[in-house]
C-alpha cells in the first residue's frame, strides 16, 4: 500500500483495504518457462487463493492456495484429488502476486506459450475471503474455526485425498446456507437430501455427523467468501461493501431482472440452482459489457468445465454491469432461465481510492503497426478516443470497455460496432486497422475523482436520475445514445444546468432541457426525458464523466483577454505541465470548434498540432494556439499566430490532464 493511501486510511480511522488489494483479475500470455505475475496482491504475507484458467483451449482449471502450498492444485471441473506429486504450475506466492513454471510438464493448463490465461486471485482478508484446511473426524457437531469475521455468503469444500465432488453451500439457496448443496464440478441442480452442516457464523462452521465435508481419514480445504450488507469496511472511508452473495428468479428475457448490489461488479459467478446448468464466470477484464444482442456479448467461462472461453456457454449477452449492480440481458439457462432460482457471487469494481499520478490513469500512444496490444498504456484501459491525425482527414472514435465493440464518432451522431475492438489486455487495447502506425490514441482508466463511464437505458421520464461511481461531482459529461442518431450532449459546470454544448458541433452554448435544470452530485446526474435529452424510453446511452482531481486533471473555464504577450496563464495546479488540453469557446463573437492538443503530437512553445474533435480534417500545425506551462497552459502566447483561444471577452471551457 502506498504512503498516500496509508495516510488516507489512517485519517478514516484504520488500515482499511481497497478492493484491488484483495482481489485481482489478471490476464497473461503463457511462455512455457518461468514468469512472475505482478497483480498487487500480497499472498506471501497474507495468504489466499489463485485460480487459473486457460482461455483459448480446453484445459483444466487450476486452484492453488497458501494453506496447501505451492505446486499443489485442485481442478474445479473435476472431483480428482489434489495433485501434489509433480513440481509444476505455481512455484511461489509473492508479496505482489505469484510465480509460475512449467516444471516437467508442458504447462498447457497454466503457462504454455501457445495459450492465453486468466487468473483470479483472492487474498485472505476479514469480510472478504478465508482459506482453512482441516482433517475430518466424522464427529457430530464438529466445529471448524475461520477468520472471515462476518456473515458467510458462500462456502466451497474439497476433499484433498480422495475423488469426492466439490461441495458448495450458498446463502441464496432456497432454505439458506447449510440446508442444501451444489457441486462445483458438475451442472447438477441443488441437492436438498442431506444435511451437510448445522450452521456457519462469523467465526466458525459447524458440521453434522453425516457431513460429506467431515469424514474421518479425509483431509479438506474450505474456501469461505463473505457477504457484505452495509457492513463492509473497505475503501478510503472504511465503509464500502465489496462482495455480495445472493439469489434472484430469472425471467428468460433480454429485459431480465435488475440486481441491486450497491456497487458495480467487476466479477460475477452465477449458477442456476433449480435446473442443470453451468457455473458461469464473467469479468470486466475479459468482457462483461452493457447491451443486448451481439453488442452485449460477454466472455464466459464455466467453473465446471475445461472448455475454452465461450466454448461451453458461448459468447452471449448474459448480464450488463450497472453502477449499482447488474441486469440480466439474455435467456441463458445458467443466468436467466425463466422461473428458476439463480445464485450469484459478485465482487466490486475498483479501485475505491483516487489515483496518485496522472500516468496511473491516462496515457497517449501511437499505433504499433503490428503486435498486440496495438496501443500500449501503463494500465488496463477503460476509455479510448483515437484518430488518424497526421496524413488525412479522419474520425475521432470514442469507445469504452463497458460497450465492448461499440463506438461513436465524436464529430457525428451514428453509433457503430467494430468487432476488432479488444479490451482484454493489462497494458493497452487492440483495434485492427491497416494504418494503425499512423493513428494516435488517448486512453483513460476509470478512477474515483477522475473519470467514470456509465451505460444506461433511458426511461423517458422527466426527471431521469442516473447513478454513477465517479465519487465526486461531475464537472463535465459527454452523453450519447447508442441506439439512435442523437447528438453528443455536453454538460459543463461553467455553463450551469440549463445550458449545454454539442460535442459534434462548433455552436456556442445552447439552452437545453437535457439536464432538467438540475446539477449533478457525487452519486447521480439528472436528465430530462425524450430525444436529445439523454433519456428517450428504451434507448441505450453511454455517459463519460470527468472531474477535477488536484494535480492530475482540471475541468475549468476562463474569459479571453485578447493578449498575445504570454500573460494569460491558465493555472491547472499541475507541476510538470499538461499531457492533454481540450478547449471550446462557449460564449462570444468567435464561435469555433473543439480544439484538442497533446504532447505526443506536439504541445510546445511554438506552433502546435491542432485537431478538432468535431471535424474530420487532418491535424493543423501552421499556428501557435497555446503554450505549455508547468502549472497548466498559456493562451495568447507571445508567438501566437492564431488567437482564437483568447479572444477578448469570449468565454471558454477547458479540460486538461497533467503530464
Amino acid at each position: 500500500m502506498s504512503n498516500i493511501k496509508k495516510l488516507m486510511m489512517s485519517a478514516a480511522g484504520g488500515d482499511a483495504l481497497d478492493v484491488d488489494e484483495v482481489f485481482s483479475t489478471y490476464l497473461y500470455d503463457g511462455n512455457s518457462s518461468t514468469q512472475t505475475i505482478t497483480n498487487g496482491i500480497d499472498l506471501d504475507g497474507e495468504g489466499g487463493l489463485v485460480w487459473i484458467k486457460c482461455r483459448d483451449s480446453g484445459q483444466e482449471h487450476n486452484l492453488y492456495d497458501t494453506e496447501r502450498g505451492v505446486y499443489k492444485f485442485l481442478q474445479s471441473q473435476s472431483n480428482v484429488e489434489e495433485d501434489q506429486n509433480v513440481p509444476k504450475g505455481l512455484t511461489a506466492f509473492n508479496s505482489n502476486g505469484f510465480s509460475l513454471d512449467v516444471g516437467n510438464e508442458s504447462g498447457s493448463s497454466f503457462n504454455n506459450s501457445s495459450f492465453d490465461y486468466v487468473s483470479w486471485t483472492f487474498r485472505k482478508a476479514p469480510k472478504f475471503f478465508d482459506v482453512v484446511t482441516y482433517a475430518g473426524d466424522s464427529n457430530s457437531s464438529r466445529v471448524i474455526s475461520h477468520n472471515l469475521g462476518s456473515a458467510v455468503g458462500m462456502i466451497i469444500i474439497k476433499t484433498l485425498n480422495s475423488n469426492d465432488s466439490w461441495n458448495v453451500f450458498h446463502r441464496g439457496l432456497d432454505n439458506g446456507l447449510g440446508t442444501g448443496r451444489l457441486f462445483l464440478n458438475n451442472t447438477n441442480s441443488v441437492d436438498n437430501n442431506t444435511l451437510q452442516f448445522l450452521s456457519a457464523d462469523s467465526s466458525s462452521v459447524t458440521f453434522a455427523n453425516n457431513a460429506a465435508g467431515n469424514y474421518s481419514g479425509n483431509d479438506y480445504v474450505m474456501y469461505l467468501f463473505a457477504h457484505n450488507d452495509g457492513d463492509g469496511e473497505f475503501g478510503p472511508d472504511a465503509d464500502q461493501d465489496i462482495i455480495k452473495c445472493g439469489s434472484y428468479t430469472g425471467n428468460g428475457s433480454s429485459d431480465g431482472p435488475e440486481i441491486d448490489l450497491g456497487f458495480e461488479p467487476q466479477w460475477l459467478m452465477v449458477k442456476n440452482s433449480t435446473a442443470s446448468s453451468n457455473w458461469m464466470i464473467i469479468d470486466q477484464m475479459r468482457g462483461f459489457v452493457s447491451g443486448t444482442g451481439s453488442a452485449g456479448d460477454d466472455a464466459t467461462l464455466a467453473a465446471d468445465s475445461s472448455g475454452a472461453e465461450n466454448g461451453v456457454i458461448g459468447a452471449v449477452p448474459a448480464a450488463s454491469p450497472l453502477p449499482t449492480g447488474f441486469k440480466l440481458t439474455g435467456s441463458v439457462t445458467a443466468s436467466n432461465a425463466s422461473g428458476a432460482t439463480h445464485i450469484y457471487m459478485a465482487i466490486r469494481r475498483g479501485p475505491l481510492a483516487p489515483p496518485e499520478s496522472a500516468t496511473d490513469v491516462f496515457d497517449i500512444d501511437t499505433g504499433a503497426g503490428s503486435g498486440v496490444p496495438m496501443f500500449g498504456s501503463g494500465f488496463p484501459v477503460d476509455v479510448v478516443m483515437r484518430a488518424l491525425p497526421y496524413t488525412s482527414a479522419h474520425d475521432k472514435q470514442l469507445s469504452s470497455r463497458l460497450t465492448g465493440t461499440g463506438y461513436g464518432n465524436v464529430e457525428a451522431s451514428p453509433w457503430y460496432t467494430d468487432s476488432n475492438m479488444k479490451w482484454d489486455y493489462m497494458d493497452g487495447y487492440f483495434s485492427l486497422d491497416s494504418n494503425q502506425s499512423t493513428w494516435i490514441s488517448w486512453m483513460w482508466k476509470r478512477a474515483p475523482g477522475f473519470c467514470d463511464v456509465v451505460a444506461y437505458t433511458g426511461t423517458g421520464a422527466t426527471p431521469t436520475v442516473i447513478n454513477h461511481n465517479l465519487s465526486a461531482t461531475p464537472e463535465m459529461m459527454w452523453i450519447k445514445s447508442r441506439t439512435s442518431n442523437e447528438n453528443w450532449m455536453v454538460y459543463h459546470s461553467a455553463l450551469g444546468n440549463t445550458k449545454g454544448l454539442i460535442l459534434n458541433s462548433p455552436t456556442n452554448a445552447l439552452t437545453l432541457s437535457t439536464w432538467n435544470n438540475t446539477s449533478p452530485n457525487e452519486t447521480t446526474f439528472t436528465l430530462g426525458g425524450g430525444g436529445n435529452n439523454g433519456s428517450m424510453s428504451g434507448q441505450d446511452y453511454i455517459a463519460y464523466l470527468f472531474a477535477t482531481l488536484p494535480g492530475i486533471s482540471k475541468v475549468g473555464s476562463y474569459t479571453g483577454d485578447g493578449t498575445i504577450n504570454g500573460s494569460k496563464l491558465i493555472d491547472c495546479g499541475f507541476s510538470n505541465g499538461p499531457a492533454l488540453v481540450i478547449i471550446k469557446i462557449y460564449e462570444g463573437e468567435d464561435a469555433n470548434h473543439w480544439h484538442i492538443f497533446d504532447t505526443t503530437r506536439g504541445l510546445v512553445a511554438g506552433n502546435d498540432s491542432l485537431l478538432y474533435l468535431n471535424r474530420t480534417v487532418a491535424a493543423i500545425s501552421s499556428n501557435d494556439y497555446i503554450d505549455p506551462h508547468n502549472s497548466g497552459f498559456i493562451v495568447g502566447a507571445a508567438s501566437n499566430t492564431k488567437n482564437n483561444t483568447n479572444v477578448l471577452g469570449s468565454k471558454y471551457i477547458f479540460y486538461a490532464i497533467a503530464a
